[in-house]
């Protein structure tokens, strides 16, 4: 009996594993520029320690993220997601605004 269950569930019977891709980036930064059609440029800070002395660096890298709607405006504080390569820099793109700007500044 057991070779006929083995028979019956062999390969042709058994379903593909499902492709488990990796968990993408995300970032949340500023929007420094909103001038290009569909393209926002987003200012991401980040806090690292000196590798020698400890003292601790603010280090600052533009990205450069599509926005379909161009909902983003400068001084918008918003969350950015790793996604296929769109243009020659474009490799981001918007998912939401987590805050707009403050009109006191």
């Amino acid at each position: 009996m057991a070779t006929e269950n083995q028979a019956a569930s062999g390969p042709a019977a058994e379903k593909p594993a499902p492709v488990v891709r990796g968990r993408r980036q995300e970032k949340v930064g500023i929007v420094t520029s909103s001038k290009m059609q569909k393209t926002i440029v987003v200012k991401v800070i980040r806090l690292r320690a000196h590798r020698l002395y400890g003292r601790v660096m603010r280090i600052t890298k533009k990205f450069y993220a599509h926005d379909e709607s161009g909902q983003a405006q400068p001084g918008d504080t918003v969350r950015i997601v790793e996604t296929r390569p769109m243009s020659k820099l474009k490799r981001w793109r918007l998912v939401e605004v987590v805050q707009r700007r403050s009109s006191a500044e």
